[in-house]
């Protein structure tokens, strides 16, 4: 049976698949059950951090999957601890952090963190929360109703939780929050949203009106997080300090997790919230090697000069196919090439794959890159070189 009969019988139809059988990875590079390589743009949709093949964290899963897997929340988690308490030290604020399985379970906490400070903190409970619209935040059952795009909002998945309304752009959040709005909800850089980053003074703005207000600030960093942005954390870069902060991704270099970091410590309690797997030996090993390697990798320079390379080649690019892109979009190595319709996003997508490089769709009409954060300039010239050759195929 062939790979891609098998697949269809067998796995629920979910995904428009592309049926090529990857073997192997070596940093940005992916090899396939024929040999032939691809430069890897999106790495797992940014959950690659350390690059496909990391010695040092295939090393640590290993060493850890030979002793303790898991054991449950049940029981003190050495690597958990440790997890937490050097996200406490990157955060570079006093905050504490509950391990989920997945951004969108991060979301989730913080979404039932956030109505229960609206029980605590009131007279009169809120429990609102306001997303922006062409906003992503998950796909099960609440996290889409928290995602601003209608596309999400199938009938068929209905009745949503209430308690959820979008506003079209940032200034229009201050007058749609309400008696009952207790948190804003967005995302620094709207990834699924087309990879658009919002200016730094509208967000400070935003920050200061929220804690005037004493409504929380939720800022999702499941995509912008770790490192991607050239900090820690994107709003490290908008020097703003949320009251919840979500991470997963590349948090653990593609071991499931999940992190809902938080300055009210005091708000959920024993029973409150819970995950089986949530920050067991494994993820939370696989976290502290992939954070250990990408601080080092900061503090070297070596991430900085990656994100000016990986700019310098795109813009380049742009600058080349002007009938193609309309603009450059996103900051660090969480980037997109705006394209003029949807039809040239499918044709670049496309002619890329044919030439061996690996890149993304973002809302209607985006093309986005979201490399391993520590591809090579190797591996960045021979992508965009491959990526020149695929767009000039283009017919219009």
């Amino acid at each position: 049976m062939n790979h891609e009969l098998m697949d269809k019988t067998y796995v629920l139809n979910t995904y428009t698949r592309n049926y090529v059988n990857f073997k192997q990875g070596i940093n940005a590079t992916l090899f396939d059950e024929n040999g032939k390589d691809y430069i890897d743009f999106t790495s797992g949709i940014g959950v690659v951090s350390v690059g496909h093949g990391n010695k040092r964290l295939a090393d640590a899963i290993s060493d850890q999957a030979r002793n303790l897997i898991h054991t449950s929340n049940l029981y003190f988690i050495e690597p958990q601890a440790k997890l937490a308490k050097k996200i406490h030290e990157l955060v570079g604020f006093d905050v504490a952090t509950f391990f989920a399985n997945s951004g969108a379970e991060a979301n989730e906490g913080a979404i039932k963190l956030a109505r229960k400070y609206g029980e605590k903190k009131f007279k009169n409970k809120k429990y609102k929360v306001l997303t922006l619209e062409h906003s992503f935040h998950g796909r099960t059952i609440t996290t889409v109703k928290a995602t601003g795009q209608d596309n999400f909002h199938k009938s068929y998945f209905s009745p949503y939780p209430e308690g959820f309304s979008y506003s079209k752009t940032l200034n229009e959040l201050y007058t749609d929050i309400d008696d009952a709005t207790v948190a804003v909800m967005l995302e620094l850089v709207q990834g699924e949203g087309g990879v658009k980053a919002f200016e730094k003074e509208e967000i400070q703005k935003l920050a200061k009106f929220l804690k005037e207000k004493e409504i929380l600030l939720i800022v999702d960093e499941v995509q912008s997080g770790v490192f991607r942005s050239g900090e820690f954390l994107a709003s490290t870069l908008y020097e703003i300090e949320p009251d919840i902060i979500t991470l997963a991704k590349g948090l653990a270099g593609g071991v499931p997790i999940g992190a809902v970091i938080t300055k009210h410590k005091d708000i959920l309690e024993a029973g409150d919230h819970g995950s089986t797997f949530g920050g067991n030996f494994l993820s939370t090993r696989a976290g502290l090697e992939t954070l250990d390697i990408l601080e080092s990798y900061k503090q070297s320079g070596m991430l900085d000069e990656a994100l000016l390379y990986f700019e310098q080649k795109l813009k380049s690019i742009f600058k080349a196919f002007p009938a193609l892109f309309e603009s450059v979009e996103g900051l660090g190595l969480m980037r997109g090439l705006r394209c003029k319709d949807g039809d040239i996003l499918g044709k670049a997508i496309a002619k890329a794959f044919e030439n061996g490089v690996l890149v993304l769709k973002a809302g209607k009409n985006t093309l986005r890159f979201l490399p391993p954060l520590t591809i090579s300039k190797e591996e960045m010239d021979e992508g965009f070189r491959r990526l020149e050759n695929a767009f000039k195929t283009i017919v219009l």
